[in-house]
Formats: structure tokens, C-alpha cells, sequence
């Protein structure tokens, strides 16, 4: 049976084979599709920055889509300094937390100091991060590189009027700095 293609055909469009095998694609047009399959598992550890890198970029595709203008990397008036701050087409500002693993959430227990500086506030963390262990007041997103799902809805306390419109103002200064290429990491 060496060199024979195998005709079998998987069980089902989600079905994956637990032993490597081979299904032809076109009747040998290709030589590479006589020889073996590679059937190595490699496992990759992901470090702590690439799993933050990871979860602000899928919560900030997931804040695009649900409306919002996200910024990552904000520091607020207070010194802290917002993962991600989004602002909402009507002037709504979202503060998220990325928290990378158990460490992460453990050694930083700063959350408190962002909501004077938003309407609604949420923690945003990897698939495995195991969420049983954050508190239940904020928001929980959960995200990966290419998106993200709101798990539980932010709860929303409006800013008042003065400190809304200074913080949009700072944001949009920030935004439009940023997009002229200038290095602007904080509200001013």
C-alpha cells in the first residue's frame, strides 16, 4: 500500500481524525501529495505580553464593532492608565482592563481608581483566564486575537456633563495627536 493515496473521507465538515491521513485532493497532481503527513505536535507557550497584546486586540475589534472609537494605552488624569478607553457615538466612554492571567489580576487590584473616569468599565480576559475569580459589578469581555464576546454587560454611571466634556475633548486631542504619528500617551 506504500505511494497509495487513502480514499476515505472524513465523518463530517467538523469532524477532525485523530490519526494523520490523507484525502486526495486532485488524482496525484501534485508530487508532494505522494509522501507522508507530518503528524508532529508542537505545543507553543504564549507569554504573559502576548496574551495582553492578544486580548486588547480583540477587545478593540470587538468595541469597533459594537460601535465605539477604542484607543489602547491611556493614561488617565490620576496617573493609572487605561488598557483600553473607547468613546460611543454619543459621547458614552467605556474603560476596559485587560487582565492576562491569575498573576495579573492577583498583584492589581487598581479598578476601582478608572470609574471616576467612565460610563461603563469591564474586565477583558483570554478564553482559559478562569473567570470564577472576578468580581461580578464590572463588565467581562472575553477575547483573543481576531475578536471578542461580551460576556456580562458593563453596568453604566453616567460622568457628570463637566467631566464628560473634558474627558472627550482630552480623547479626541489624544486620537487626532496619535493619528498624525505624534508618541501621546496620556489625556491632557
Amino acid at each position: 500500500m506504500a505511494g497509495r493515496l487513502s480514499t476515505a473521507q472524513p465523518a463530517g465538515p467538523r469532524s477532525f481524525p485523530c490519526q494523520a491521513q490523507r484525502w486526495p485532493l486532485a488524482r496525484r497532481t501534485k508530487p508532494e501529495q505522494s509522501g507522508g503527513v507530518d503528524s508532529t505536535l508542537t505545543l507553543v507557550t504564549v507569554s504573559r505580553p502576548e496574551t495582553t497584546a492578544a486580548v486588547t486586540r480583540g477587545a478593540g475589534r470587538l468595541l469597533s464593532a459594537l460601535g465605539y472609537a477604542p484607543l489602547a494605552e491611556v493614561s488617565l488624569p490620576n496617573g493609572r492608565r487605561a488598557d483600553l478607553m473607547a468613546l460611543g457615538r454619543r459621547g458614552q466612554i467605556f474603560i476596559v482592563e485587560v487582565k492576562s492571567s491569575l498573576e495579573d489580576f492577583r498583584t492589581d487590584q487598581k479598578w476601582h481608581e478608572y470609574q471616576p473616569y467612565c460610563d461603563a468599565f469591564a474586565f477583558a480576559v483570554a478564553p482559559e483566564f478562569p473567570r470564577e475569580i472576578l468580581p461580578q459589578e464590572p463588565g467581562l469581555i472575553v477575547a483573543d486575537g481576531f475578536g471578542g464576546a461580551v460576556l456580562r454587560e458593563a453596568p453604566v454611571t453616567p460622568l457628570a456633563g463637566a467631566r464628560r466634556k473634558a474627558l472627550t475633548l482630552a480623547f479626541g486631542r489624544l486620537a487626532a495627536l496619535r493619528a498624525a504619528g505624534v508618541q501621546a500617551p496620556a489625556l491632557e
